[in-house]
Formats: C-alpha cells, sequence, structure tokens
C-alpha cells in the first residue's frame, strides 16, 4: 500500500483519451511480477493477463483486463519521467530506512557503482544503457540511479546521483575511478565522508602511498622508522579457501599529500589460499574520516562493504532477475525496468532474506492463495 502510494504520485505522460489502465497500477503490478519470478516484459505480460479478474478485485479497478505485451514496452519506455520514478522510488525506501536524517558520522556506508545492461547493446557496438546506482548494502536499497550519458564515464555522473540524497553522517566509498578531488570536496561539503581505494590514475598519491607502506631496507645497526601505523586482521573460511585480510591505517600524510579533506591512509592486503592456488593483494586507499571515528578495524569493515554492490545487487539483478537477457529499448525502458528491479530487491532484502530466488518462489505460492481468497470472493 505504501509503494502504491508513493507511485500515485508519478506525472503519466500519455495521452488521457487514451488511457485504460492507470499507470501506478501497471508499475505495481510490475513489481509483483518480478516479485512471482517474471522479470521479461512477455511473461510479465502473461502473467498479469491470466490474473485479469483477480486483480480487478484486488485493485478495485473497472476493467477485468490487462494490457497487451507490445503496451507494456510503450508504458514502460514513455509513460514515465524515469528520473522522477527514480526520485520516488528512493523517496519510498528512505521512509522505510529512515536514513533520511542520520546525525553519527561515517554511521551510514553508501556504495557508488555502475553496472553496465548488456541486452541493450545494439549489434556491432559495445555500448548500450550504463546506469550507476548509490547502494546501501546494509539494507540491500539502491537510494538513487542516474544513467551515464553515451558520450560520458561514470566520473561525471557521480556528482549527479550524489546530489540527489542527504550525506550527513554518510560514508561513500566505491570503485578507484571515483577517487577524484571534486568528487570528495562535493561529499565533505555536504556533510559525509569518503574512503577512496586509490590506483595508478592518481599516480602522485598512490606512490607517496606506496612508499610510506613499504618496508624500508636498512643498514646495519639502523632500526625501523619511527610510524603511526595501526592494523586489524580479519580471517574467512568458505568454498574451499581461506581469506586473510590485513588494514594497516596511518595519519602521517594527514598534512603531506594534497588531497582535499584528507585524514588517513590506508594499506589493505588479501590473502588468499586455496586447495590449488595462492595470491597476495595490495591495495592503498585515502579517507576523510579520522581515527576517533573509523580505527583500523572499521576501515576494514567498510573496504569489505565496498565489494558487496557486486554480489548484493548486480549479481541479484543479472542472474536471479535475468536484467542482461533483457531485449527491451524502447525510450527509457531498460531503466525503468533496472528502477523496478532494485526495488524488487530492497522490498526482499528488508524482510532478513538473502537468497532472492527463493524468495520469489515463496512471494509467488502466497500471492497465488491472495488472488485464489479475491476469486473467491
Amino acid at each position: 500500500q505504501a509503494l502504491l502510494e508513493r507511485l500515485q504520485t508519478l506525472t503519466d505522460h500519455r495521452d488521457p483519451r487514451g488511457v485504460r489502465y492507470p499507470l501506478d497500477v501497471l508499475l505495481l503490478i510490475a513489481v509483483l511480477a518480478r516479485l512471482a519470478g517474471h522479470s521479461q516484459v512477455e511473461p510479465m505480460a502473461d502473467w498479469a493477463r491470466l490474473r485479469a479478474g483477480e486483480f480487478a478485485t484486488l485493485l478495485g479497478l473497472k476493467r477485468a483486463t490487462m494490457p497487451h505485451q507490445s503496451t507494456w514496452s510503450r508504458v514502460l519506455g514513455h509513460a514515465v519521467d524515469v528520473a522522477e520514478l527514480e526520485a520516488v522510488l528512493s523517496a519510498f525506501f528512505r521512509e522505510q530506512q529512515a536514513t533520511a536524517e542520520v546525525a553519527e558520522r561515517g554511521s551510514v556506508i553508501l556504495v557508488i557503482d555502475g553496472k553496465a545492461i548488456r541486452g541493450t547493446i545494439p549489434s556491432g557496438q559495445t555500448r548500450g544503457v550504463h546506469l550507476l546506482a548509490a547502494y546501501l548494502p546494509e539494507y540491500g536499497v539502491t537510494l538513487a540511479q542516474v544513467a551515464v550519458e553515451r558520450k560520458e564515464n561514470e566520473i561525471v555522473a557521480a556528482p549527479t546521483v550524489l546530489k540527489q540524497l542527504n550525506l550527513t553522517g554518510v560514508v561513500v566509498t566505491g570503485d578507484a575511478m571515483h577517487a577524484q578531488r571534486a568528487l570528495s570536496t562535493q561529499i565533505v561539503e555536504a556533510g559525509g565522508d569518503y574512503c577512496w581505494f586509490v590506483k595508478e590514475n592518481q599516480p602522485e598519491v598512490y606512490a607517496t602511498l606506496e612508499l610510506l607502506f613499504a618496508r624500508p631496507r636498512l643498514a646495519k645497526g639502523w632500526s625501523d622508522p619511527t610510524t603511526d601505523f595501526t592494523t586489524a586482521r580479519c580471517v574467512e573460511e568458505g568454498h574451499g579457501r581461506i581469506e586473510e585480510r590485513t588494514m594497516t591505517v596511518s595519519r602521517m600524510l594527514h598534512e603531506y599529500v594534497d588531497w582535499p579533506y584528507l585524514d588517513q591512509v590506508f594499506r589493505l592486503e588479501r590473502q588468499v589460499t586455496s586447495a590449488t592456488k595462492s595470491f597476495t593483494e595490495v591495495r592503498y586507499g585515502i579517507t576523510s574520516l579520522p581515527p576517533s571515528v573509523a580505527c583500523a578495524r572499521r576501515l576494514l569493515t567498510i573496504a569489505r562493504t565496498e565489494w558487496g554492490i557486486e554480489n548484493g545487487l548486480h549479481y541479484r539483478r543479472d542472474v536471479t532477475l535475468h536484467e542482461d537477457a533483457g531485449q527491451v529499448r524502447r525510450g527509457h525502458a531498460p531503466q525503468v525496468l533496472a528502477a523496478l528491479n532494485n526495488t524488487v530487491i530492497g522490498l526482499v532484502l528488508q524482510t532478513g532474506a538473502r537468497n532472492l530466488a527463493a524468495a520469489q518462489r515463496a512471494f509467488a505460492y502466497t500471492f497465488e492463495r491472495i488472488l485464489a481468497r479475491q476469486n473467491a470472493v
């Protein structure tokens, strides 16, 4: 009901003379179809059509019919302003999680990351629809999402997606490409903090961090130089491998590195061992969070969370909701469908479920029983 009330605020861009089905109802049914395991437009249309009578009773519709597949495609592609839809869904989830006003500094982790929808790539080309999302891994909720224009990249889109959000108390993290001075400034001056990994795209900063954390070669009789390093470790076992992560943090470059609002720097080492192979990976990073807010263990948690968007959001959209397999390219339909997929994931994860496919099966069973009761009435 709360979601339907939010969807009712959307502007319907169709000619009112030809409207047979309310926009909010169609979008709600599209969400329900995805929750029931029907993520592509054709099976979604069939699923809704076969339950038209029950939906008419349940939702108080005048007609006991549902649109044809072509109508669904037109509605998804042109009837809704995608930016308005994203804003409405963001407001809905902020209400659910009460993340609009966060007082404690660094208490919420927000990950920004992009995803290409492979099914929208035209034949002979290399790029289709590319979306940048701002995701709360702790809640499984996408708070904002924008399209990355064809001649741009995620670096250009990131300021736009973050401007839509209240960043008070939020620490923003993401891929190393987002380690940009302007974006870091924007985040801190909006009341948030940043925590970036740094690669060779910032060569001077990277070289400085590498030098700081390198073990010096000492001449005989000399001792290690004094440092302020603090360290945290964690070990995880699973999937036939052991992974040890070591986070080393320093404030020695606080006033040395030319980077806005920089407070701490860190080195993250991952040692992965399995029956067939082992490897070590080292990454460096920077953050505006001071030690009083983020010790080495907290930064280790933030760094681990940065990878969560891949398994928590992108994997579920691709593998369970089959987003990349979609062939609908009309208008804004790909982004609208992606927004609905984000909604489904957020709704499911808020219940405490972690297996989206299992949750879909459970919902499908329960919802059919609800519809059956409507039909009996």
